[in-house]
Order: structure tokens, then sequence, then C-alpha cells
């Protein structure tokens, strides 16, 4: 058995790292990458026909054991405790030259996967429309539904226009209110002040109360105007502008790969071309299915849109025609039937703290 162990050490010691003995250190001992001490135990009962390992990968504690993993004492490899494997690893097995089997455990690769997939995919679509640029490529082209698209982009930019410039108005005529408001409390202050302008504070205090009053119902309108076309712009028309840009990047897609299949097409035939031209067409397939599912979400999107537009502005243009022509020609009661006419709700303007009387200062 001295010759066996002389044979082992002769086996073992070339793959011993200088780094990781300690000068007192047993040469059957190993430093594991724990910094621990490991004995290598020897089963010599089969004389000179045992297989030993020959590099540190195959002991236990070695950089293929995971955190959770339970190592056997046996020199082998690693078993893995059932109950602390997580799910999302790959294990896989190997037979070694004594007969053992070695768990190996891979990390799972579908990040990686995903990322060249999307790598892939976003530098075809590039290099399309560098070329549909500079007029090498040609392009699926729906003239119909495209001139739909246009003349909802442009709808959309002058119904955001019109909303905006209906913000300003209410936000100007607020502070009108408020100052009629105001007004009409320093009409009635200095009515009580003034006994022989009494009469002509009081009828201007009345009429900048009547003013600020039919203001707020005013306010209210347009309230109600400012609040359906913020909904038709930013979500009812926008959420059709969104199918419309997936609608654009799936044909750009379909044009990019359609593309590539015409270079291999008309390219020389061999075994790896055949392939690619196969996968091509797969590819081709897919892409050609998302973009006419999306054209015929997009068209179906238009088509109930302007429906939709016609019925929601019709009525909010003849509110704001009614509410504002009543307004500024005085009649109030015309106002106010407008107001019931389109269930307007009117709240009020806010609290406005009163001009201090003389008392009070």
């Amino acid at each position: 058995m001295e010759v066996g162990k002389d044979k082992v050490r002769s086996m073992v010691e070339p793959v011993q790292n200088p780094h990781l003995r300690n000068s007192n250190q047993n040469p059957m001992d190993f430093v594991n990458t724990e910094g621990t001490m490991m004995n290598v135990t020897l089963d010599t009962s089969e004389g000179d026909g045992i297989q030993f390992p020959t590099s540190l990968q195959d002991f236990p504690g070695s950089p293929v054991s995971l955190p959770g993993y339970a190592t056997s004492p046996s020199i082998m490899g690693t078993v893995p405790s059932s109950s602390s494997v997580p799910s999302s690893l790959n294990n896989s097995s190997r037979s070694t030259p004594g007969g053992h089997s070695t768990t190996v455990v891979r990390q799972p690769d579908s990040k990686i996967e995903s990322l060249k997939k999307w790598s892939v995919s976003t530098y075809k679509c590039t290099r399309q429309i560098i070329s549909e640029k500079l007029g090498k490529s040609s392009r699926t082209v729906d003239a119909e539904l495209e001139s739909q698209i246009e003349l909802l982009r442009d709808t959309h930019r002058r119904h955001i226009n019109i909303l905006r410039l209906a913000k300003g108005l209410a936000n100007n005529f607020y502070q009108v209110v408020q100052t009629q408001h105001s007004m009409g409390e320093a009409f009635a202050d200095l009515a009580q002040k003034t006994p022989e302008l009494q009469d002509e504070y009081l009828y201007n205090a009345d009429t900048q109360r009547t003013l600020s009053k039919n203001g707020e119902i005013l306010l209210a309108a347009l309230g109600h105007f400012i609040s359906s076309l913020n909904t038709l712009c930013n979500k009812t028309m926008e959420d059709t502008l969104l199918s419309i840009r997936k609608f654009e990047a799936a044909r750009l897609e379909y044009d990019a790969y359609r593309t590539e299949l015409e270079v291999w097409t008309g390219g020389p035939k061999s075994e790896s071309s055949g392939a690619r031209i196969h996968e091509a067409q797969s590819q081709v397939e897919i892409h050609k299915n998302n973009y006419e599912k999306l054209r015929e979400e997009v068209s179906i999107k238009l088509k109930f849109l302007h429906d939709n537009k016609v019925k929601v502005m019709h009525k909010q243009l003849m509110l704001f025609h009614n509410a504002v022509s009543s307004y500024f020609s005085g009649n109030q009661a015309n106002l106010e039937a407008t107001i019931k006419q389109f269930n307007v709700r009117v709240t009020g303007t806010p609290p406005v703290t009163p001009a201090q009387t003389w008392l009070e200062q």
C-alpha cells in the first residue's frame, strides 16, 4: 500500500497551489475556497485501479458549489440539498472516470437571450429606417389608413391648442369674477360710509354682484367644456395614437425582416443559407400577422374615435356658445337654462376674503 500512496502523491502534487498551502501542511491537506482546511480521504482498497481527481473543481468547496448546497465527504463532487435548490437554476449531471456523478449548476440564460433578441431586432429596425431614409429600401404602405392617421394627428394638435386657449380664458375670467366680487363688496361698504351717494353705490354693488354670480355660472360651463375636451384629447385620442405607434413599430419590424428575407433569397444558395432563409420566412410570417392585426385594430379605433369626437364636440360647442353669448348679452335666464339643459353643476368660486371696513381697520 506504500506504493499506492506514492502514486497518489505524484498525481495530486502537480495541482497544488502554493498560495493555498500552509508551510506545515500535510501533503494530503488542501485549503478550499472558503479558507478552511480540507483533508483528502482515500480509499485504497482497490489498489492501483483507483481513479483520483486531478483538479480542484472536483473537490468539495470548489467554485461550483453554491450557498445552500450540502457538501459531501466524498472527493468526487458536491451533492445539492433538494430543499434549498433555487427553482430558477438548471441542474445537469456528468459522470467522472470513477463512476461517480457530479452535479453541475448552470445559471439560466433567459435574460441574455432576451437581450440578444432585442439587440438584433433593434439593429435590423435601425438599418431599415436608414435604408428608407436613403431610398434604398421599400416600405409597406396603406395609403388610406395613413391619410386617416395624419388627419387624426392634425386634429389632435388643433384640439390641444383649443384646450390650451380655453384654459387661459377660464383662468383670466376667474380673475375678472374675483375682481367683480371684490368691487361689489367695496361699493356696498362705501354706501354705508357715504350717505349722500348711497343709492349710486348700491346700484353698482348690485350690478357687480350680479355679474359675479353670472360669471360663476359661466365658469362652471367653461370648466365642463375644458374637462370634456381634456378627456377627448388626452385619453380618447391618446389611446388611439398609442395604438398607431404600436402599428408603426410593427410595420417597421415587418419591413426589416422582409428586406432581410429578400437579401437571403437573392444571394448564393448553400446549406447554411437555406436554414437562414427558412428562419427568415418564419420571422416574416410572425411579424406580418402582428402587423395585420394592429392595422385592423387601428382602423376600428379610428372609426369609433371619429363618431365619438363628433358626438362630444357637438354637445360641448353648443354649451360653449350658449353660455358665452348669454352671459355677455346679459340674458341671465337663458344662461341658467343652458346650465340646466347640459346638466352642468355650479360649484361656485373659492371663498374670497372681503375687504375690511373702516371699523375693522
